[in-house]
């Protein structure tokens, strides 16, 4: 027997699951599980004072994926950010990320590029009129 067809034999009978079918982590699977539906205040309290203002406020999906994020002042909402994913599920990867500011209007847009294994290749900082600002490449190094 071949060793492609060997290989074949045993992942279908489920003896193994091939790890390179998966572009997340199991750890990173098993946060997203406890994170399906949630959403988490942070109540912030000033030295001197005993009333709770409310900070800042992440909310979760069905998937357990971040899919937006509100940071607040004094004065009400000083910033939103907006998560798109490239496809339902848990393994998917964040693509897009629009951030809002006090007014709840763009500030800027950020686009990002994967390699094959789902690592960062590149982030993409656009104007809230659409035009490229800047570019971020990620380099990896092994020792």
């Amino acid at each position: 027997m071949k060793f492609k067809q060997l290989v074949l034999l045993i992942i279908m009978s489920g003896l193994i699951i091939p790890c390179f079918a998966q572009d997340v982590s199991q750890s990173a699977i098993e946060k997203r599980e406890k994170r399906k539906n949630l959403t988490i205040k942070e109540w912030n309290t000033k030295v001197g004072s005993k009333v709770p203002f409310l900070d800042h406020v992440t909310t979760y999906d069905e998937f357990g994926r971040k899919v937006e994020e509100i940071e607040y002042a004094s004065y009400g909402q000083r910033s939103r950010i907006v998560f798109e994913y490239d496809k339902d599920g848990v393994e998917a990867k964040c693509v897009r990320e629009i951030e809002y500011d006090d007014r709840d209007r763009i500030s800027r847009i950020r686009k990002f590029e994967f390699y094959e294994d789902g690592s960062e290749k590149r982030q993409y900082n656009y104007f809230p009129n659409g035009k490229l600002e800047s570019y971020k490449e990620y380099e990896y190094s092994f020792r």
